[in-house]
């Protein structure tokens, strides 16, 4: 859940514009540079990415400045989150105890672990040019957060009344609803055309009113299932979250040549700690499952079909149909909120994308440090590899839809200047 990307806005009379650097991980912090008004010198083999604005045929790529091979490596490395939770669940099936001596020290593991993602986070981020990005549009963004924590938390408790999940699933879920949107949103935006520098502050916000909006809101949606200490959760997602990414900004403001010499480094280390965080978790509810695959399997035969299909039709079907449905809606809710209220279609895009993907990570680490059943953490487990999907097949869909075609492209823009990707 960390990324090499680097955006540089740029303050212009007519459109704000921002750089990327060529190789686009496809999960993880953004590093946000925004100078206020002069233009930086000219750089060369530099390609504009646009998001709705401006001749279409030169937003057809993503580019950057050259840099190094080894850099390109690293980033490509980086953007296989995916892949490595998909390859780690399947070792989780087969094998679960290769996850056992991270499991055997949880809760503790899997707190460092976030910790390790969000500090990675902060070393990326400037607060003053996050404030000062803030500052310009404070309409679309704080629209955009108020869309997070109503559509997604009312999502989960009505998912989960409606599959008449059980408790244990259900707090899980509506967990994973509750919490702040992921980091991954930004590169998905980036590639679906969207508005990045919204979609970069809203994060920012959300993970940052996460310490009393996640706590808070769970214990109203999912403490009619179990007791929930919300102050626990919430000092819980002040030392995960909150206190690593402020660490991270003020180690990279204070100790910049370091910054530079890990910030290469840090995406990919980040993938891998939160991709052994989500098969960990994973493998924990491995043995229930086969449990399951037994029952199945002497029930109904031999027939691989119907054992699958039992499988399915059972608690683990349901924790993957309760998800899907979790961020589909989220996704479609985002848009359609954003287009009512007259936001013009990269915002719009920007939203739904935030709306839709949640930081599962976050939902892993309170399930498993503050409620006993271990199916609580599953729907966050879950999500990590189903969110992520859903997510970048959205984006790349829309990556080929030009914004400015929309007819109803005419709405809302709270910003001084249009904004391009």
């Amino acid at each position: 859940m960390s990324a090499s990307l680097s955006l540089c806005f740029t303050a212009s009379t007519s459109n704000l514009r921002f750089r990327t650097q060529p190789s686009v991980p496809l999960f993880g912090p953004i590093k946000l540079k925004c100078p206020a008004i002069s233009n930086p010198p000219k750089l060369p083999n530099l390609l504009t990415v646009r998001s709705g604005h401006g001749n279409p045929s030169s937003d057809r790529a993503l580019g950057g400045l050259a840099e190094p091979r080894w850099q390109k490596l690293l980033s490509t490395a980086a953007s296989l989150y995916p892949l490595y939770v998909a390859v780690g669940g399947v070792v989780a099936c087969l094998r679960p105890s290769t996850f056992s001596w991270f499991v055997k020290r949880g809760p503790a593991s899997y707190s460092l672990s976030l910790g390790f993602i969000m500090l990675a986070m902060g070393l990326t981020l400037e607060l003053r040019d996050f404030l000062n990005l803030f500052m310009q549009r404070p309409l679309s963004i704080i629209f955009g957060c108020v869309a997070q924590y109503t559509i997604m938390p009312s999502l989960g408790f009505i998912i989960s009344k409606a599959l008449g999940l059980s408790p244990s699933v259900s707090v899980g879920l509506i967990l994973l609803a509750c919490c702040p949107g992921g980091t991954a949103s930004n590169v998905v935006t980036l590639i679906a055309r969207g508005d990045v520098p919204l979609s970069i502050v809203m994060t920012a916000c959300t993970t940052l009113g996460a310490v009393l909006l996640t706590p808070l809101l769970t214990t109203i949606l999912a403490g009619t299932y179990v007791p929930i200490d919300a102050v626990k959760l919430s000092i819980s997602t002040l030392q995960v979250v909150v206190a690593p990414i402020l660490l991270g900004s003020y180690i990279q403001s204070t100790f910049p040549s370091f910054v530079k010499v890990v910030t290469p480094f840090s995406p990919l280390f980040a993938v891998l700690a939160s991709s052994l965080l989500a098969c960990s978790v994973f493998s924990e509810n491995v043995i229930r499952l086969k449990s399951s695959m037994a029952v199945a399997s002497i029930a109904s035969g031999t027939s691989p079909f119907l054992i699958a299909q039992t499988i399915l039709s059972g608690e683990l079907g349901l924790v993957i149909l309760s998800v899907v449905l979790l961020h589909f809606a989220g996704f479609f809710l985002g848009y359609l909120s954003a287009t009512l209220s007259g936001f013009k279609e990269p915002q719009r895009r920007a939203i739904s994308i935030e709306v839709g993907m949640q930081n599962s990570s976050l939902g892993v680490v309170l399930a498993a440090s503050h409620f006993t059943s271990p199916m609580v953490a599953f729907p966050p487990a879950m999500s990590a590899v189903i969110m992520n999907i859903m997510g970048s097949s959205l984006g790349f869909f829309w990556r080929y839809i030009d914004p400015s075609d929309s007819k109803t492209n005419r709405g809302v823009d709270d910003s001084n200047h249009e904004t391009t990707s």
